[in-house]
């Protein structure tokens, strides 16, 4: 008997500043953030992707992304997209686009990534503020 639905597995998640996408198709990450480094706080990013590469399962998902401030509650940002993966052999990359997010706070904010509704990863991004150097007279 064939399995008809297999939960994917995440081979990756990245969170970065940008994606394009080059002629042949291949997608370009732009700035992969471990830290964000601001000079104060509130302040807004203009843009933050979440690139997620899914494989190894069965069916049709349903895949979450959150963004979620310090405080562990407040969800500051979140995306759901539907994909598809027909057999094992096949991935699906998925990014989320996230303009003008603001972090009002400083700390260790975290990235969810779930697939219908099971958590699949969780990892933490710091928001620090970094002293600017005094301007040269």
């Amino acid at each position: 008997m064939t399995p008809n639905r297999i939960l994917p597995d995440l081979q990756s998640s990245l969170l970065v500043e940008d994606v394009r996408q080059e002629a042949s198709g291949n997608l370009i990450l732009v700035g992969v953030l471990g830290v964000i480094r601001v000079p104060q706080v509130p302040i807004a990013a203009p843009k933050v992707c979440v690139v997620n590469r899914w494989c190894s399962g069965i069916g049709q998902f349903t895949e979450q992304v959150r963004i979620v401030a310090p405080d562990g509650q407040q969800v500051l940002r979140k995306s759901n997209a539907k994909f598809a993966l027909p057999d094992p052999t096949q991935t699906a990359t998925l990014v989320s686009v996230f303009p003008g997010i603001e972090f009002p706070v400083a700390g260790v904010y975290h990235v969810e990534i779930l697939v219908d509704d099971v958590m699949k990863v969780r990892f933490p991004v710091p928001v620090i503020v970094v002293q600017q150097p005094p301007a040269a007279q």
